[in-house]
C-alpha cells in the first residue's frame, strides 16, 4: 500500500509497523512518535490502510507530551525497583517540570540519587516499552487478582479495551501514546523541591539541556492551596469525583466550588482595603482565566469594604493602525505592547488619580483609529481603577504610576484535579476545553476554529503574559472542581465534528478521550448565574 513521508511516496507491507517501516528516517531524527492520518500513534503502530505519516519529534508539542509521559513512567519503574512500597503522586507541572510527592515516606537526597541513577541504567538498557490490551471482563479479572489502583479507571468507564504499558515486569497505564522503548529519554533531571521532587525536562525551544529555573513560589502556593482542599475533601482525582457524582453530591461540589471563590475574592478585596493608597488594580492571566466574572465579582467585592469599581478597557487605547507593529509575516501585531498607545494612556492615568476629569477615547477596530466620543470620566475620592488586559502585570504598561498606587492581580485556571495519582490534567487543556465551549456559545466558531487558533494564542501568552506573573500581589484560582464534567456535554459533540483530514484531529481525539473519563453533569440549572462557570456556558449575570 501506498504511504506519503515528507512528500515522498512509498510502497509498504501490510500490517508493518511504523518504525519496520521507516526505520532509516527514524533513526535520523530524534522521533518519539508519528502521526498517521492525522491520528498520534507509536512507532510500534501497525500501518493497516494508505495514508500520510509526518515523524514527531520532541521539538514539538505532542512530542514534548509523550516525552513528560516516558519520563514519569521511567521514574515510577525506578521507584518500582527501589522502593516497591512507595505511594507515589504525581501533583501538578511547574515550569518545566513535574512536582510529585510520596505520601508514605521521606524523600532524602539519598533517595533522589537513587532514582536517579536507576533510571540512568533503564534508559541505557533501552528496554521496550511494550501496549498490552485487554477486554473489560479480562481487566476485571486482572484488578481483582492485582489489587491495584494503576490504571483502574479505564476498566470502571466500561471502555471497549484496557490497556497496560509493560516493561520487564512492571506496567502502568499513563493516559496517551508512549514511547516505545526506555532509551528515549536522553535529556531529564531528578531534584528534591520542598517535601518531594521534580522530574525536570527540556524546554520546547531548548531540547538538549536542562534550564534550571527558580519555580514560582506564588503560584505553588496558588496550586497547594486548592490540592490541600480537595485532598481533605476526597475529591483530588477524577476517580473520585465520579463517585461523588454518582452519589448525587453535585449540589455539594457546586456549593464547595463557590465557596472557595468567594472566600479568596472577600481576601483579596481585604488586602486592597487595607494597602489605602491603592487607587488602581490591574488584572491579567492567559485565556478563558474567568477575568470577566472575576472583574465583576472583585467589584462587588470592594463595594461591600466601601470602595467603588470604575473599569477602564486597554483596548480603547491602541496606537493608530499605521503605526501598529508588524510581525514577522507582516500581520498586524495587536498583542505586543508597543500596539498600545503607552503615552496617552499613563497621562490620562495621572490626570485622573490628580482629580481631573478626561475624555476617554473610543477605539474603532474598523478604521484602526482613536475617536473621542464625549465619554468622559472622573475619579472620585472613594473610587479605584479596574484595569484588565494581557499586559497589566508588565510596568512598562503603567509607566508613569507610582507602585504603591497599583495592586495586581494574576488569574489562571490552575487545575489540581489528577486523573488518578500519575495522570494529571493540564491547566492549559482545561482553559483549551472552556475557550471551546466560549466560542461556540458566545461567537458562533466552531472547535476546529478555535484549535487552529490555540498556538497562536498560547505563544502570545507565554511571551506577554507567564514572565511577570511573579509580579502579581495576589494570585486568584480559577479552577472548578466539577467544571470538566459540565463542559463535557458541550465539547464533546463539537469535536467529534472534526475528522481525520484535518491536522487538528489528533488534538481534539485527545480532549475527547480525556473528558471521557468523566460522568457527566446534565443538569446545569444548580449552577448560581454569578458563577465563573456560567462565563462558558451562558447564562451569567455579567455577560455584556
Amino acid at each position: 500500500m501506498k504511504i506519503v513521508l515528507n512528500e515522498i511516496e512509498y510502497e509498504i507491507q501490510e500490517n508493518q509497523t511504523i518504525q519496520e517501516a521507516f526505520l532509516e528516517q527514524i533513526n535520523s531524527e530524534d522521533v518519539i512518535a508519528a502521526r498517521y492520518n492525522n491520528s498520534v500513534v507509536s512507532l510500534n503502530h501497525k500501518l493497516g490502510q494508505p495514508g500520510e505519516i509526518c515523524l514527531i519529534t520532541r521539538k514539538e508539542r505532542d512530542g514534548r507530551i509523550i516525552y513528560i509521559r516516558g519520563l514519569l513512567y521511567l521514574m515510577s519503574k525506578a521507584f518500582y525497583e527501589l522502593y516497591p512500597e512507595s505511594y507515589l503522586t504525581v501533583n501538578y507541572q511547574l515550569s518545566n517540570a513535574m512536582f510529585c510527592e510520596i505520601e508514605n515516606g521521606e524523600i532524602t537526597p539519598e533517595v533522589i540519587e537513587n532514582v536517579k541513577k536507576k533510571m540512568q541504567e533503564i534508559v541505557a538498557q533501552d528496554l521496550p516499552i511494550r501496549k498490552v490490551e485487554m477486554t473489560p471482563e479480562e481487566a476485571k479479572e486482572f484488578y481483582a487478582k492485582e489489587n491495584t489502583l494503576r490504571g483502574k479507571l479505564q476498566a470502571d468507564i466500561n471502555k471497549e479495551k484496557v490497556s497496560l504499558y509493560y516493561c520487564e515486569d512492571f506496567y502502568h497505564y499513563f493516559y496517551g501514546v508512549m514511547p516505545i522503548s526506555t532509551g528515549f529519554a536522553k535529556v531529564f533531571d531528578i531534584s528534591k523541591f520542598r517535601d518531594g521532587f521534580l522530574v525536570e525536562y527540556p524546554s520546547l525551544t531548548k531540547t538538549d539541556k536542562i534550564e534550571k529555573k527558580e519555580q514560582s513560589l506564588k503560584i505553588i502556593s496558588a496550586m497547594d492551596e486548592y490540592d490541600e482542599i480537595y485532598k481533605l475533601m476526597q475529591i483530588n482525582t477524577v476517580y473520585r469525583l465520579n463517585k461523588k457524582l454518582q452519589e448525587g453530591k453535585i449540589k455539594e461540589l457546586i456549593l464547595l466550588s463557590e465557596a472557595l471563590h468567594e472566600k479568596k475574592i472577600a481576601e483579596i478585596a481585604n488586602q486592597i482595603k487595607e494597602k489605602k493608597n491603592i487607587r488602581m488594580i490591574l488584572i491579567a492571566g492567559p485565556t478563558s482565566s474567568g477575568k470577566t466574572t472575576f472583574a465583576g465579582k472583585l467589584g462587588m467585592a470592594l463595594r461591600v469594604q466601601g470602595i467603588k469599581p470604575v473599569t477602564i478597557s486597554v483596548d480603547n487605547y491602541f496606537v493608530e493602525r499605521e503605526q501598529n507593529p508588524v510581525d514577522e509575516h507582516g500581520n498586524y501585531d495587536f498583542e505586543c505592547i508597543e500596539a498600545i498607545d503607552v503615552g496617552l494612556f499613563n497621562a490620562q492615568l495621572l490626570d485622573l488619580l490628580s482629580g481631573k476629569e478626561i475624555e476617554m477615547p473610543t477605539f474603532d477596530f474598523k478604521t484602526g483609529h482613536k475617536q473621542y466620543l464625549g465619554k468622559r470620566l472622573k475619579l472620585e475620592e472613594d473610587e479605584v481603577l479596574i484595569i484588565e488586559g494581557i499586559h497589566c502585570l508588565n510596568d512598562e504598561l503603567t509607566n508613569q504610576i507610582a507602585k504603591s498606587n497599583k495592586f495586581k492581580i494574576y488569574i489562571s485556571d490552575l487545575t489540581v484535579l489528577n486523573i488518578d495519582y500519575y495522570n494529571r490534567i493540564s491547566t492549559t487543556d482545561t482553559r483549551l476545553i472552556r475557550r471551546i465551549a466560549r466560542d461556540y456559545k458566545f461567537r458562533n466558531y466552531s472547535a476546529l476554529h478555535t484549535l487552529r487558533m490555540w498556538n497562536s494564542v498560547n505563544r502570545g501568552e507565554q511571551k506577554y503574559i507567564f514572565p511577570y506573573q511573579e509580579e502579581a500581589d495576589c494570585m486568584f484560582n480559577s479552577s472548578i472542581i466539577y467544571e470538566l464534567a459540565v463542559l463535557k456535554q458541550i465539547v464533546v459533540p463539537l469535536l467529534e465534528e472534526i475528522d481525520n483530514t484535518n491536522p487538528e484531529y489528533s488534538e481534539a481525539s485527545r480532549l475527547i478521550e480525556l473528558l471521557r473519563y468523566f460522568e457527566t453533569v446534565k443538569d446545569t440549572d444548580l449552577i448560581p448565574n454569578n458563577s465563573l462557570l456560567r462565563e462558558f456556558i451562558g447564562g451569567s449575570i455579567y455577560e455584556a
